[in-house]
C-alpha cells in the first residue's frame, strides 16, 4: 500500500466518522424537540375563566385586540416596579390592548388593600388609587407592620369619599371577589407576583423590558 492509497483511505475514514458525527447530533436534536413538544402538548391548557372574571377590573377598552392579565399584589415591591411599564403599553397602544388585574393577597395587609381598591371602584375612582397606593407603596406596605391607616389616608388624597369608602370596606362582594381570585391563584398555581398572561400564555423570564416587547409582537406582529 503506498502513502497515496494511505492517505485516500484516511480521508474516507474522517469522512464517514464525521458524517456519522452529524447523523448523531441531528438525530439527538430532533429528539429533543419531539421531547419538548411531547411536554408542551401535554401541559394542561388553561381554563379561561381561571383568567378573567366578570367581576375583574379592566382598564382599556373592553373589545382589545390583546389581552394582558396581570395577578398582581398591592404590597408587592416587583407589581410597583411594573406598574409604569403597564401604563406606558396602555400610552403605545390605547385601542389594542386591555389589562385585566387580578388580586393575589401574599402579604399582610393586601386583603385591607384589595378593600380599598374595591372601594374606590365602587366610587369609579379605583385607577387613580391604584395608582396612588402603588406610588406611596413604601410609606404604607411595610412588611411585618402594614400602616393600613396610612393606606387609607393615600386613597382619600387620591379623591376617595373616605366615609363612604369606609361604609364599603366590608361590602360582600368585595369578600366574594378576595375569595375567588384567591382560589384562581391556587388553580393556575400562581406563586409569584406579578404574573402576567399575554393571550392566554403565561409570561416566563420575565423583565421590564420583555413585558412591552411581548405586547408589541402581540399587537403588530413584529418586535
Amino acid at each position: 500500500m503506498n502513502r497515496r492509497t494511505l492517505l485516500i483511505g484516511a480521508s474516507a475514514l474522517g469522512v464517514a466518522a464525521f458524517a456519522g458525527g452529524t447523523f448523531y447530533v441531528n438525530r439527538q436534536r430532533d429528539a429533543e424537540a419531539e421531547a419538548a413538544a411531547a411536554e408542551a402538548s401535554a401541559a394542561p391548557a388553561i381554563d379561561q375563566a381561571l383568567l378573567i372574571r366578570p367581576h375583574s377590573p379592566v382598564l382599556g377598552p373592553a373589545d382589545a385586540k390583546v389581552t394582558l392579565v396581570e395577578f398582581f399584589d398591592p404590597s408587592c415591591e416587583a407589581c410597583r416596579a411594573f406598574h409604569p411599564v403597564l401604563k406606558q403599553i396602555r400610552e403605545t397602544f390605547p385601542n389594542d390592548v386591555r389589562i385585566v388585574m387580578r388580586y393575589t393577597v401574599f402579604h399582610e395587609g393586601s386583603d385591607e388593600a384589595v378593600r380599598i381598591l374595591e372601594a374606590a371602584r365602587r366610587q369609579d375612582l379605583f385607577e387613580p388609587v391604584l395608582d396612588a397606593l402603588l406610588e406611596e407603596q413604601p410609606g404604607w406596605a411595610v412588611h411585618g407592620a402594614p400602616a393600613m391607616d396610612v393606606a387609607w389616608e393615600i386613597a382619600e388624597s387620591a379623591g376617595m369619599d373616605i366615609e363612604r369608602g369606609q361604609q364599603d370596606r366590608l361590602f360582600p362582594g368585595t369578600t366574594g371577589v378576595l375569595n375567588q381570585d384567591a382560589a384562581d391563584v391556587a388553580a393556575l398555581q400562581i406563586q409569584q407576583t406579578p404574573t402576567f398572561f399575554l393571550d392566554g400564555r403565561r409570561l416566563d423570564n420575565l423583565s421590564l423590558e420583555s413585558l412591552m416587547t411581548d405586547v408589541r409582537v402581540a399587537v403588530t406582529g413584529a418586535p
